[in-house]
């Protein structure tokens, strides 16, 4: 299917429009690494070859410009071969995350009208059974002579990507992003001196189905390394300190909450340009700014501040982490333009607080198929380009005007939230929990001290268990909206009007903890009873059992790591994150740790008679 192109007053034709993406691409030096990963490596030379393979099979199939094809791949070289080629022929991508639930990815197919799937391989089928699906295999294998780079041409308008985002009406929605707002973005990360490292090498470390996955791959059309950085490596601070010395990384997209446990292994290398982080996603707190300003000052790294909504392509403001400074997003990219407006639409004052709205170029096409989302939240400009008929999104983010024209950001104006540089509206989680004919009643809110750290929490009314719960959600949504901890309420707190009074729903820690029946702590070894003690310290748990398992007491990724960090300055053991994923059942994982101190205790003891 294709989609009907909105109207707009202005393109982004023109002397001053980037060049396009694959224009700039045909440049790069055939012989410079275009990718690195674990599966293997192409050069630019190679790389620009698949494309055409891939594109010239696209257009077998019908496929071309405002066609959608949903890559359903893991993170790797054919990723990036699959994305170029998708472009080169020019259609517009939808990334599908292969590790989502299996729900979640037909809908994302089936919502987007998407005209072909890529899959991995012949063992993988269409996530939505009335979609065809070809590998990507079969779209690369050489055949004959190879073409000359050739893209299809486009204009600025024709649409480049779909990513979806989650929905405040229960529905994820996406978010249509065109060719030239994609260049722009490039060209304003060079400008800003953000993308500085000529031939740089960039990680890819944001799934592809997150929108700063368009920040880095923009990177290697303008002849940057891209170095694909798989999930093991992502969720293990060690290993990921590593690669960034192995593969001379010069720039890294992370969230704050991943930066963190990071900073402290990250060592300058002695090299022209420190490492440039781009941090976005979420707030950055106080202490973390210091700390990323402080090795700034070592000359560690340099530390970037990135905000922007997905709807505006992808980063819209920028600030550089000083810590002399108190956290803030930094001020307006210059393909975008600001309005910091009060609820009547007219602009605040410096010092004043009000909500965000972006206009310009940069600004995407809207929703895929919801034209009433899109007149909603893409509304008329109210500043210069207002005679125009512009148009401006209301981003619902709440901000400060501080001099210079940089933003100080203060929070939502509605129900979504971001935890760990995911965008989640709240709503989405409540309408799937009541969605469960036993639930009569939901609600969904993030807490700051859930387990110690930031995480949702899901109050219901019903008859269902909260393992249950997390089960049958674990099965429909992706894990980041999955809560840390179910509450189940006789009643649910109101206001003097009727209304639900989110503020007076407890903390988790008031109600039975939801976890499987525990085994007696006297019935435990002594590994087993050095494990609970640490899982309830990170947990936040009063009792844990040998068969209780960490990711049903709420653990996640970065109680993951929080977890290995105890253990290693606590049982002096060398365990990599990877070991509690495998081992998430207490009794296993205390094992496997038995198993690396006898490793590790043979060992000294060979080079102690050596």
């Amino acid at each position: 299917m294709t989609a009907v192109l909105p109207e707009r007053s202005r393109t982004h034709e023109g002397p001053d429009a980037p060049a396009d993406l694959l224009a700039r691409l045909a440049l790069a030096p055939a012989a410079r690494p275009a990718v690195v990963a674990g599966d293997r490596e192409l050069t630019f030379a190679a790389l620009r070859a698949e494309a055409m393979r891939i594109a010239g099979r696209l257009a077998a199939r019908g496929i071309g410009p405002e066609s959608v094809v949903a890559l359903c791949l893991p993170r790797g070289a054919s990723l990036v071969a699959a994305l170029i080629g998708t472009l080169t022929a020019g259609a517009a991508y939808l990334p599908v995350d292969p590790k989502l639930p299996a729900e979640r990815r037909r809908y994302l197919v089936e919502d987007s009208g998407a005209d072909l799937v890529v899959v991995a391989d012949a063992a993988a089928q269409s996530p939505a059974p009335g979609v065809a699906a070809v590998t990507v295999a079969e779209l690369t294998a050489p055949e004959g002579a190879e073409a000359a780079f050739a893209p299809v041409p486009v204009t600025g308008d024709t649409l480049a990507y779909v990513i979806y985002t989650s929905g405040s009406t229960g529905r994820p929605k996406g978010v249509e992003i065109g060719r030239a707002a994609a260049s722009a973005l490039l060209a304003e990360l060079e400008g800003a001196g953000i993308a500085a490292t000529e031939g740089g090498r960039v990680g890819w470390n944001a799934s592809p189905s997150f929108d700063a996955s368009v920040q880095q791959w923009v990177r290697v059309c303008r002849g940057d390394t891209l170095v694909m950085i798989d999930d093991e490596t992502r969720a293990d601070p060690a290993l990921l300190a590593a690669l960034i010395d192995e593969q001379a990384l010069t720039d890294l997209d992370i969230t704050p909450s991943h930066a963190d446990p990071l900073l402290d292994l990250l060592t300058a290398d002695g090299g022209p340009r420190p490492l440039t982080l781009l941090v976005g996603g979420e707030a950055i707190s106080p202490a973390l700014w210091r700390r990323l300003g402080e090795r700034g000052a070592q000359g560690v790294l340099r530390t970037v501040n990135l905000y922007g909504p997905t709807e505006c392509t992808v980063d819209s403001t920028a600030g550089w982490v000083d810590p002399a400074d108190a956290p803030h997003i930094g001020s307006v990219l210059p393909g975008l333009r600001m309005r910091v407006l009060d609820e009547k639409l007219g602009p605040v004052a410096e010092g004043e607080s009000g909500e965000l709205y972006l206009a310009g170029p940069r600004v995407g096409r809207g929703y895929r198929r919801r034209p009433g989302l899109t007149a909603e939240r893409f509304v008329a400009d109210s500043g210069e380009a207002a005679a125009y008929g512009g148009r401006m999104y209301r981003t619902g983010d709440l901000v400060r005007l501080l001099p210079g024209g940089r933003l100080a950001y203060l929070g939502r104006a509605d129900g979504q939230v971001k935890l760990r540089g995911h965008r989640i509206e709240l709503p989405e989680i409540e309408a799937a929990l009541t969605a469960m004919p036993e639930i009569a009643e939901a609600a969904v809110v993030l807490r700051d001290d859930v387990h110690g750290a930031p995480g949702l929490v899901a109050y219901h009314r019903g008859s269902v268990s909260g393992s249950e719960l997390r089960s049958r959600l674990t099965a429909a949504l992706p894990a980041y909206m999955v809560p840390a901890a179910f509450v189940a309420l006789g009643r649910f707190p109101t206001t003097t009007n009727g209304k639900l009074d989110r503020a007076a729903l407890p903390a988790p820690a008031a109600t039975a903890a939801d976890r499987t029946a525990p085994t007696a702590a006297e019935g435990m070894t002594r590994s087993q009873e050095l494990i609970a003690g640490v899982w309830a310290s990170v947990l936040g748990a009063s009792r844990i059992g040998a068969d209780d398992n960490f990711f049903k007491l709420g653990g996640h990724s970065l109680l993951a790591i929080k977890l290995v960090s105890r253990v290693r300055a606590e049982l002096r053991v060398a365990l990599p994150v990877k070991a509690v994923y495998a081992n998430p059942r207490l009794r296993d994982l205390a094992a496997h740790i038995d198993t690396l101190v006898e490793a590790t205790a043979a060992a000294a003891a060979e080079r102690q008679d050596g």
